[in-house]
């Protein structure tokens, strides 16, 4: 079956924080160029232009990784990304992928931090729009952003836990 070329796919993946709340996330999150404080598969984010916080400003993330062919050697998937939006009051950014080496094409996502109405804490939010990418399904890219997610949420857990015992 072919992808019809302006079919675009979307996801949403979400990840719970007990114990603290959406104001006290936030913070973490916000700071557009620490990404790599919380995703262990990356090993860098930095700045490359304009202000942290302001619309516009541009950080370069990269990350060793294992291609799947089974080759054995290392490359770095590597992506620049533009500050689209940031809302501190409704704790929330959108953000574009401006240049990459991974095959995102017309990528465009938006993070929120929300009060978790049911339980005590928050919750964050990753939604994404992007053309579809060759050799992948938006199941497996889902499932991806999805991990990525839990394990960032219980690393900030832990960072605010660790500031909370000094």
């Amino acid at each position: 079956m072919a992808i019809e070329p302006h079919m675009k796919w979307e996801g949403k993946v979400c990840a719970k924080l007990t114990g603290h709340s959406a104001d006290q996330v936030w913070p973490l999150l916000e700071d557009f160029f620490s990404l790599h404080k919380w995703i262990p598969t990356l090993d860098t984010c930095r700045q490359v232009e304009g202000v942290l916080g302001q619309p516009g400003c541009i950080r370069y993330c990269a990350g060793n990784v294992l291609p799947s062919d089974g080759s054995g050697e290392t490359m770095i998937n590597w992506a620049t990304e533009k500050l689209l939006a940031i809302d501190p009051v409704k704790r929330c950014f959108s953000y574009e992928i401006v240049e990459n080496n991974i095959g995102f094409n017309s990528y465009v996502a938006t993070m929120k931090v929300l009060k978790d109405e049911e339980e005590e804490g928050c919750k964050i939010e990753w939604l994404f729009v992007v053309d579809p990418v060759e050799g992948w399904k938006l199941e497996d890219l889902v499932s991806f952003y999805n991990s990525s997610l839990q394990v960032m949420a219980k690393r900030m857990e832990e960072a605010l836990q660790a500031t909370e015992q000094t």
